[in-house]
């Protein structure tokens, strides 16, 4: 059911591109309130979604008892005895007012995080060769198809543009702790790959896959489609808290929505090195806090990734 009251938004953005998107109110039942953005992802977009919610959950308006960000959308959870979803919209409405005329001087407060990623790893190729008969191009790896449709010369430079940029953390789901990632490059350089044509029913716990424009660690092991590049050594969901990052966070997951990750590329022996530490118990995630300025990545993509970097590296 729609609203019947979309706001309508046009105009130059901070990136200096011109918007012209509508924004989609519509209610689920008395309880939520769903807003679509935009139909389609872009990193502009998602940092107009990021910095609404940041702003509805620092406003803590009565009533309001869930926020849930996505790609390029988000859905809020409203108390109806409290707030009518009508009278939310209508907040909504205003804040995304105000969010679009602050938008040059928005700052988000959030981390970058060291994420050692093995790409092209002998786990997850065991897999993937399981599942041909499934796949857009049974005669080769997911990394060799990857690298073909997005035009690279060769899988080694297709890997060398996964790990070059950090990646945003835009939604969280679709199981425990699983982060959806947007790489912080621009539009042109967007990594893209299909799911597979038909799941598979084996994916390994910590898998680092693609679909779509967005990559994930897959928490658990389970089923799954898509495309899988590489492991990760560390896991990103602690059901049992026992690693200190969880049990000091009292979060059995990791990640968080906004979070910056950098996927750095490791080798064997320092994959082997960290599955040691978790066997362990010691094993910790390397992140540092930063402000990050959509408008400067926007301006500057390269330059303020480096700059990301140079604060977690040092």
């Amino acid at each position: 059911m729609s609203a019947g009251a979309d706001a309508k938004r046009s105009g130059a953005g901070p990136s200096g591109e011109e918007a012209d998107t509508e924004t989609r109110y519509d209610f689920g039942g008395d309880e939520f309130v769903y807003v679509e953005l935009s139909a389609a992802m872009s990193l502009p977009v998602h940092f107009t979604s990021l910095a609404i919610t940041r702003r509805l959950g620092e406003e803590a308006i009565p009533g309001v008892e869930e926020i849930c960000p996505s790609n390029a959308s988000y859905m809020v959870r409203v108390d109806p005895d409290r707030l009518d979803p009508r009278d939310l919209v209508r907040e909504l409405q205003r804040i995304e007012g105000e969010v679009g005329s602050l938008s040059d001087d928005l700052t988000i407060a959030t981390r970058i995080v060291d994420v050692p990623i093995m790409l092209n790893d002998p786990w997850t190729h065991e897999v993937l060769m399981k599942f041909r008969d499934r796949h857009q191009d049974p005669t080769g790896t997911d990394l060799d198809y990857g690298a073909r449709i997005n035009g690279y010369s060769s899988t080694e430079d297709f890997i060398d543009a996964l790990a070059a940029s950090p990646y945003l953390v835009t939604m969280m789901g679709f199981v425990p702790g699983l982060p959806w990632c947007f790489q912080l490059v621009p539009r042109e350089r967007q990594v893209e790959v299909p799911k597979y044509v038909r799941p598979r029913t084996e994916t390994p716990e910590r898998a680092f896959g693609f679909g779509g424009a967005f990559a994930v660690i897959y928490p658990v092991k389970g089923a799954g489609g898509y495309q899988l590049f590489g492991s990760a050594p560390a896991p990103i969901f602690d059901g049992e808290q026992r690693l200190p990052d969880f049990a000091e966070n009292d979060s059995v997951v990791f990640f968080q929505h906004g979070d910056v990750i950098n996927y750095r590329r490791v080798d064997q022996a320092e994959y082997d090195d960290v599955r040691a530490q978790v066997d362990a118990g010691t094993w910790r995630y390397s992140y540092r806090e930063l402000e990050f300025s959509p408008s400067r990545f926007l301006a500057d993509p390269d330059g303020t990734n480096t700059a990301m970097k140079e604060v977690l590296y040092g």
